[in-house]
């Protein structure tokens, strides 16, 4: 849900960017560092040498022999309910095959537990980032294991974009370490909505911005709000309105701009962040345009937030939101026929087609040969096969085929990744976890209830910074 992950290749790896992800569990280390248990007994205990490989083989081609048979590995992450069912699937082949258990534990309220979970030293041995801010902030503690020396870096360079490893990259206690791995990420510059009634209405998909207004206007005029806007999300209520700023900054400033904005260097008291809410502001503060009005984009789940699109009639038209919510869209709509989606329209020529994607990183806390093993899985695109064959993601490994993609749909986002003039990660997975999944999530939604005017929203989420 989210976020995960807001690259550059050959722009044809880097279609490959928008598989998603999910983890999570309970149990843990019982200790408030990584635990270090030697890797292996049966290799001299030099596992590590050279970033998980020996003389006997990775931790990977040990569990695919079966020697981690009847171990558990705990993980720990933001996805439920039907995201929960994919990753449980993404993974059964590999459980049944190696004879490791992985206990995934899924939780809304992920970003609100994991700190509590790692300082009081009940660690999971995964966890899974939707926010790498949020990451980069538990690196600093030390209490993050060091994948430099676990997995094989030769691997990980031919099987993901450079742009992938440099995103691992934080800070740790006492230097650059490679936190985590990147299993699933999202295209999030997508307007859904329900094309067969689109069509029939006579509506055409509108190419800038200034078209897509005036069709938001004239589906008002029609009767309906064009827009369905949800951004409940239990502790991270508020998470799917930073899309919107984030896509509007990519088109509104410059990409130097965006990035001095995700370091803190451009405050959101600047006058291009505030030009972003305001313009903004012009959908979801209009209730002719809003289904069900500005008051009701805060209690709607963002899952429950498209359902209006696929009423017959249709109660609302477009719903902006990464390719992983075709996961909430009923069992029965079919993409490419019952729905479909066009790229959010520039609105200045000048600074092209950007593209917002995000993704999940998964950071190890406890290091025993089994979750070397499950953590080498990761890096590959066969844990995440059946779920980019079930839809709504893309992968970021260049081992996940194109054929994998079961839809026009899909392969149209590979398309226009590779044609994008600017691709960024999601903004607020990119800041610290007090500024993009706290001030940012929190002043959103004070804005968007009303409980707070703009320019004091704008310092309120800028406080995130400067305390």
């Amino acid at each position: 849900m989210r976020k995960a992950a807001k690259s550059k290749m050959s722009l044809l790896l880097v279609l490959l960017l928008s598989f998603a992800m999910t983890l999570s569990a309970c149990g843990g280390s019982g200790n408030a560092g990584p635990s270090t248990e030697p890797p292996a007994s049966n290799n001299g205990g030099n596992e590590g040498d050279k970033g998980g490989e020996t003389a006997a083989g990775s931790p990977l081609e040990k569990a695919l022999k079966g020697e981690y048979k009847g171990t558990k590995v705990t993980m720990y992450g933001p996805f439920v309910d039907v995201d929960q069912k994919k990753f449980e699937e993404s993974i059964k082949d590999f459980e049944e095959k190696t004879g490791i258990d992985i206990q995934y534990e899924g939780s809304k309220e992920f970003e609100a537990t994991i700190n509590v979970r790692v300082d009081g030293g009940n660690a999971p041995d995964i966890a899974d980032f939707p926010q790498p801010g949020l990451l980069a902030s538990i690196a600093k503690t030390g209490k993050v294991v060091d994948l430099t020396n676990v997995l094989d870096q030769d691997k990980l360079k031919s099987n993901y974009n450079e742009s992938w490893l440099e995103m691992s990259k934080m800070d740790g206690k006492d230097g650059k370490i490679m936190a985590g791995i990147w299993n699933r990420s999202s295209v999030k510059s997508l307007v859904w909505y329900p094309k067969k009634q689109f069509e029939d209405a006579g509506y055409k998909v509108p190419e800038t911005w200034d078209d897509m207004m005036k069709l938001t206007e004239q589906i008002a005029k029609d009767g309906d709000p064009a827009w369905t806007i949800g951004i409940e999300s239990g502790a991270a209520t508020g998470w799917p309105a930073t899309d919107w700023i984030e896509n509007i900054m990519l088109r509104t400033t410059s990409p130097e701009n965006y990035d001095k904005w995700v370091k803190g260097e451009l405050p959101f008291t600047s006058p291009e962040v505030k030009n972003a809410f305001e313009i903004m502001s012009k959908i979801w503060l209009n209730p002719d345009y809003v289904y069900g009005g500005n008051k009701s984009i805060v209690t709607t789940s963002f899952g429950d937030a498209p359902k209006p699109m696929f009423d017959n009639p249709p109660k609302a038209w477009f719903n902006l939101l990464g390719n992983f919510i075709t996961s909430f869209f009923p069992e029965t709509a079919k993409v490419d026929e019952d729905y479909d989606w066009f790229y959010l329209p520039p609105i200045d020529e000048q600074y092209g087609k950007p593209v917002l994607v995000a993704g999940d990183i998964y950071a190890m806390f406890n290091d025993r040969p089994e979750v070397r093993a499950v953590m080498e899985f990761f890096t590959t695109g066969e844990s995440i096969k059946t779920w980019v064959q079930s839809g709504g993601v893309i992968a970021p490994m260049n081992d996940a085929p194109l054929d994998w993609y079961s839809s026009e749909s899909d392969k149209r986002m590979a398309q226009l990744v590779q044609d994008a003039t600017t691709l960024r990660f999601d903004g607020s997975d990119l800041m610290p976890g007090k500024v993009g999944a706290g001030t940012f999530w929190k002043g959103m939604t004070d804005y968007v209830s009303g409980t707070a005017k703009l320019d004091e929203v704008l310092k309120q989420i800028q406080s995130g910074w400067d305390n």
